[in-house]
């Protein structure tokens, strides 16, 4: 069958192997027919080829509560289990997921292997921060265990290793409590990139923040931008939401999306929250999954997909960089339909986790060959800052940006190569810029 990551981009004709239990995990590890490198899956939501191979093994059916143990704030879970499903489980007991993504639908596997991000790195950092313990099948079949104490140097690799090391099959993680998860919300017009990073410094103590930026406005509007700051309430419901979905049913015709109609649609959008409300009460799905929405969102660039290109840079060198990234896509006219920019705390030891302590933009393109180039200019701007790019984003990185940027990857390597001496856990990712 043909597979593709959540961008569409690439697709590979793969053997989709769907075991339904561990033993047959390793069963399909050590089946000599079947010599070709693999991959684990989780929900498919990584956005580029960093779960497509000529053979990937699905960890759907690791879906299983464990346990959940509230003296100590922690939940264990099989791998494939969604944050959703999670979600559904301990907010009405009062928890929370410590790091959110922007969207729920993501296995804890993919979330540990790409050490995912959200609205609140500046604060608490990224994912991995709160997996106390996971358990990983080897390529020989046999399952260990891995925290920052034991077996720590595999545990570095694991976290944000892109499924490299081994299938991960449970995890433990620890919540936090929050005394609801109704979001109080402030929302602030900036009227250039320079106004809004100005305000996400002056309001690094919110919980969490995260700005919209429109990329298609001309100087000397560039990068105007609303901002999003936002806290739990101290008071509300403790309540799941399950939210109602609308559904694209079919790729869109790729024409509709244009400078013309993003400029219209961001003008639009900036000019209604402008003068909307600054302080405002919503849900916690509202604030942190506004796409989940919106069922199959990706069929909106149309059935060649897109590709999003999300990069950080140092603090030292954000405002320059980001500024000069924004004139390079307003000149080629090639305008995202999603720009969003983070500020991020300090990163940690995980060989391959994407943050540092820095800004992070990511621009979502439609996807067509002239995109290319372009791309590649902003690589080299980037990369001369000591920036580097998002692993679980990229679809067309090349060897030389990713060692430029990912410094540990040698360390990397050589975890790997003493758990997976044969390459056996390999990737189109992985193969295209140099660890496999």
């Amino acid at each position: 069958m043909r597979l593709q990551g959540w961008g569409r981009f690439p697709d590979i004709a793969a053997d989709l192997i769907e075991p339904v239990s561990v033993e047959s995990i390793r069963k399909s590890l050590k089946d000599k027919n079947k010599v070709l490198p693999l991959i684990p899956r989780g929900a498919g939501r990584s956005y580029g080829d960093s779960a497509l191979a000529t053979r990937v093994i699905s960890t759907h059916f690791l879906d299983e509560f464990i346990a959940f143990d509230q003296t100590t704030q922690t939940i264990q879970c099989g791998s494939g289990m969604t944050l959703n499903a999670i979600l559904k489980l301990i907010i009405p007991k009062g928890y929370f997921i410590p790091v959110l993504p922007g969207t729920k639908y993501i296995s804890v596997g993919g979330a540990i292997a790409a050490d995912i991000h959200g609205k609140n790195h500046h604060k608490d950092g990224s994912f991995c921060s709160y997996v106390s313990e996971l358990s990983l099948m080897l390529a020989s079949g046999e399952i260990v265990k891995c925290s920052k104490t034991k077996n720590s140097e595999l545990f570095q690799a694991t976290c944000g290793g892109m499924g490299l090391t081994g299938i991960i099959i449970d995890a433990a993680l620890s919540l936090k409590r929050v005394p609801s998860v109704s979001i109080r919300k402030r929302s602030l017009a900036a009227g250039d990139l320079i106004e809004c990073m100005d305000i996400i410094d002056e309001n690094e103590e919110s919980e969490y923040s995260v700005a919209w930026l429109d990329c298609l406005a001309s100087k000397p509007r560039l990068g105007r931008s609303i901002i999003h700051l936002a806290e739990h309430c101290e008071e509300g419901p403790a309540e799941y939401e399950s939210s109602i979905r609308m559904s694209i049913p079919f790729s869109t015709p790729s024409m509709l999306l244009n400078k013309y109609s993003i400029s219209i649609f961001n003008w639009g959008l900036y000019n209604l929250r402008k003068y909307g409300s600054e302080f405002s009460t919503v849900g916690y799905e509202s604030y942190f999954f506004p796409l989940d929405y919106l069922k199959n969102w990706n069929r909106l660039y149309g059935s060649q997909g897109f590709l999003q290109y999300q990069f950080v840079v140092p603090i030292t060198h954000s405002r320059q960089t980001i500024y000069e990234i924004l004139k390079k896509v307003h000149a080629s006219g090639k305008g995202p339909l999603l720009s969003v920019l983070k500020k991020f705390g300090e990163g940690n030891n995980n060989y391959l986790s994407f943050p540092f302590r820095g800004y992070s933009l990511a621009l979502d393109f439609k996807k067509e060959k002239s995109l290319f180039p372009l791309l590649k200019e902003l690589d080299e701007i980037v990369l001369e800052t000591g920036g580097r790019l998002y692993l679980a984003k990229d679809a067309r990185m090349d060897e030389d940006a990713f060692k430029r940027s990912y410094l540990d990857w040698e360390k990397f390597l050589n975890v790997k190569s003493q758990v997976d001496p044969d390459n056996m856990f390999a990737s189109m990712q992985s193969d295209r810029i140099g660890l496999t």
